[in-house]
């Protein structure tokens, strides 16, 4: 009988999610995270950051999707764009399917993340490196906007989970929402992936959502499926003046239409609708929640010791 390869995707010290595995195409270290892209049985080519999935080829469009278009769609006309990580270049190659946007900063502080994803997951980016409206820089985001004047109408951070020692916990904090909300246009808007917003498994989900509240007048936290994360997954749009809240489905669907080059896989107006729509048990543990992320005080996830491939 065949030994089957699994790959174990830890998600807290109780639980933890198995893909069987096909084929390692690369594994490797960087200067700031180790790095695999591996296929899967269930999801196809995935993308793994510190033993952790960042995106799979079956569902990314899902993730991608949730990422850049409620709050691109929520700005009245787009055209200044930064993109904090997303070395896939997916959330790039959503932002750039806007016929308005005329100039995109992407800054990721790990070139051969991007090196790598460009030459091994082409159905992701699908040539948006190569987009003359792209300004592509291997810096930390928070000292680049840090000494940037250069305001923006829309950001979107795509940075993965805040691991100890990692390269993205910092940016998880009142002090880096502080900075983007000195980034942003007078009308700008922002959204972020905020980590599990599954049962028991939320905690990074609530303490973004309090801690951005501490520096914005308006904040909406969002989820929706993920399935090669294992659950549900949470996001959250903010602004000073912009509330997505306002749109109705009709009016999603027509901003869809007309400012957009291609259709969408999953996002459209009745889904913008039910992704704001949280239940009452996520709601009561947002409002409850009294934790503020800071440099001082920043919030990981469960890593685990040990590979996080088994032979079975």
């Amino acid at each position: 009988m065949k030994e089957n390869k699994w790959f174990y995707d830890y998600v807290n010290p109780d639980m933890v999610q198995l893909h069987s595995i096909r084929e390692i195409i690369y594994s490797g270290k960087t200067e700031f995270q180790s790095i695999e892209i591996i296929e899967s049985s269930g999801f196809g080519t995935c993308l793994v950051l510190d033993g952790k999935i960042q995106s799979s080829e079956a569902d990314e469009f899902i993730y991608h999707e949730a990422l850049v278009h409620p709050p691109m769609i929520a700005h009245p006309h787009p055209e200044r764009v930064f993109i904090a990580g997303g070395g896939e270049g997916a959330t790039l190659r959503e932002v750039l399917n806007y016929r308005s946007v005329k100039s995109v900063v992407m800054v990721d502080i790990d070139k051969e993340v991007v090196d790598i994803c460009r030459r091994f997951l082409p159905s992701f980016h699908q040539g948006s490196f190569e987009d003359s409206r792209l300004e592509l820089l291997y810096v930390d985001a928070k000292k680049h906007l840090e000494g940037c004047q250069e305001k923006f109408d829309v950001i979107i951070i795509d940075l993965p989970e805040p691991v100890a020692g990692g390269p993205a916990y910092l940016l998880h904090t009142k002090e880096f929402f502080e900075i983007l909300r000195e980034r942003l246009a007078p009308k700008g808007i922002l959204s972020l992936q905020a980590g599990s917003s599954s049962w028991g498994n939320h905690e990074i989900f609530t303490a973004i959502s309090h801690t951005l509240k501490a520096v914005f007048a308006l904040v909406f936290p969002y989820q929706t499926h993920v399935p090669c994360f294992g659950g549900m997954w949470g996001f959250a749009a903010a602004s000073q003046k912009l509330n997505p809240l306002h749109l109705p489905p009709e009016e999603v669907d027509h901003r869809i239409s007309s400012r957009m080059r291609r259709s969408l896989r999953f996002y459209d107006g009745l889904t913008h609708q039910g992704l704001f729509s949280l239940p009452k048990n996520l709601r009561d543990a947002i409002a409850k929640e009294r934790r503020i992320i800071t440099e001082k005080e920043p919030l990981f996830i469960y890593q685990p010791s040990g590979a996080s491939w088994h032979q079975d």
